[in-house]
């Protein structure tokens, strides 16, 4: 199975685990891209929902597109009765949009299981003259909050993690958007802080596509050595976490 649809296999966890993102990015990527009801918006590979419901909540005619069947059942259950929500079922790498133009596409830690060919040149086809594509993702630090807990925890990975399918992904050149016709293109941080328990952070680390695939009895060994760590740490590990948003604009 691929990456990119591992996820979709634990939907409910996947929900209640993975982090949101800060009130202040929203405001900002809003403001930006000029959200409001009369704009069209699409998100690509929604989930459950993690960045959908400021953008739902302007009251614009939202659109997501989202390869998960499971992701998709949960997404209509949630959002199915807001008039403004549109869902559709398929891979944003090959669907065929029509004449379909947007205000504003937009990512949740999405865009880089995309192709950087497809995803900047499909994207600026679809967005409008002067529409947002808007990237976001977050990075979560717990090395520096906790740096002993950290030690430990790297101890377990070290003995334990051994997925059956290496993860090889690489980065996503994020900044690489004017090469495909995006003008201008900035990168902006926000910051929050994340606090959990030991059994907190073990569904957290299940909610992740490499650690899902790690096959028994690795899988139970790791968790049960990640949560033996944390509890020896006074069942409590923070997480430092920036915000990044990018933003790139499709020339008037």
């Amino acid at each position: 199975m691929e990456f990119r649809r591992v996820f979709d296999t634990i939907p409910e966890q996947f929900d209640r685990w993975r982090p949101r993102y800060c009130a202040e990015l929203f405001a900002d990527l809003i403001a930006y891209a000029g959200v409001s009801p009369h704009a069209s918006v699409l998100e690509l590979g929604p989930g459950t929902g993690q960045a959908t419901e400021p953008i739902l909540d302007t009251g614009c005619a939202y659109h997501a597109i989202e390869i998960g069947d499971n992701f998709c059942q949960l997404l209509q259950n949630k959002y199915g009765a807001r008039q403004n929500f549109h869902l559709m079922h398929d891979d944003f790498i090959t669907h065929e949009f029509g004449g379909s133009k947007f205000d504003l596409i937009y990512s949740a830690a999405t865009i880089q299981w995309i192709p950087e060919n497809i995803a900047f040149s499909k994207t600026f086809e679809l967005l409008r003259p002067g529409g947002t594509l808007a990237m976001m993702l977050t990075r979560g630090d717990y090395k520096t909050p906790n740096e002993q807990l950290y030690n430990e925890i790297q101890k377990v990975y070290a003995a334990y993690y051994k997925p059956e399918t290496p993860y090889t992904h690489g980065g996503f050149g994020y900044m690489n958007a004017p090469a495909y016709g995006y003008h201008p293109v900035e990168k902006r941080e926000f910051f929050g802080e994340r606090v959990m328990t030991a059994e907190e952070y073990v569904a957290f680390c299940g909610t992740h596509c490499d650690h899902i695939v790690i096959p028994e009895p690795y899988k139970s060994k790791l968790f049960d050595g990640l949560r033996a760590a944390v509890l020896a740490a006074g069942d409590r590990i923070v997480f430092h976490d920036t915000f990044v948003l990018y933003l790139a604009k499709k020339p008037l």
